[in-house]
């Protein structure tokens, strides 16, 4: 069974593989834009739904563990380059910063440099990518007028990882809860 997720999630398609020789275990993997759940051929279509639920989230939680050093991130703004902008926007260098607690990122286009907030790290691969998408476009348009969020349509996730981000802000903003020594 294949299915696509809405439109606009985001989300790539899921693949459910099912095997008879598989009678016990479900496991899932990220195969380019697809995700693939393999489960026992015996199994409901209500156990798949349930299943397919939890390994979406378990990837999810082992690929937002995962934090790519400065090297990857360089890696990735080339690839983003090629796919969103034509690879037209070539920074001279991209790395992680620890001065940025109120930005998730910046750019100096006169030099060609990108920074990212530490506070990125640790959280979902599209939302990484959407912030380094974001100062990529800053390459090619400085500011933030209509043309500069036009070219940024090209990222394919910027709607749902603009939503991540606006979530994250908000908690933050929210008054903290006492501790356990009543402080």
């Amino acid at each position: 069974m294949t299915s696509q997720p809405p439109s606009g999630s985001g989300a790539s398609a899921i693949e459910v593989r099912r095997s008879a020789r598989r009678r016990r275990t479900v496991s899932a993997y990220r195969e380019g834009d697809r995700t693939i759940v393999l489960i026992p051929a015996r199994m409901s279509e209500a156990e798949e739904q349930r299943w397919v639920t939890v390994m979406l989230d378990r990837l999810a939680a082992q690929e937002s563990r995962r934090v790519p050093g400065d090297a990857e991130l360089a890696e990735r703004a080339e690839r983003l380059s090629a796919q969103c902008f034509g690879g037209r926007a070539r920074p001279t260098s991209v790395r992680w910063v620890t001065n940025q607690n109120t930005r998730w990122g910046s750019c100096t286009p006169a030099e060609g440099s990108i920074r990212l907030s530490h506070r990125l790290k640790g959280m979902p691969e599209y939302v990484i990518d959407y912030v380094l998408a974001h100062e990529l476009a800053h390459l090619l348009v400085p500011g933030h007028g209509p043309d500069f969020w036009r070219l940024l349509e090209a990222y394919p996730r910027t709607e749902r990882a603009r939503g991540y981000l606006e979530g994250v802000v908000a908690a933050e903003r929210l008054p903290h809860p006492p501790d356990a020594r009543g402080e």
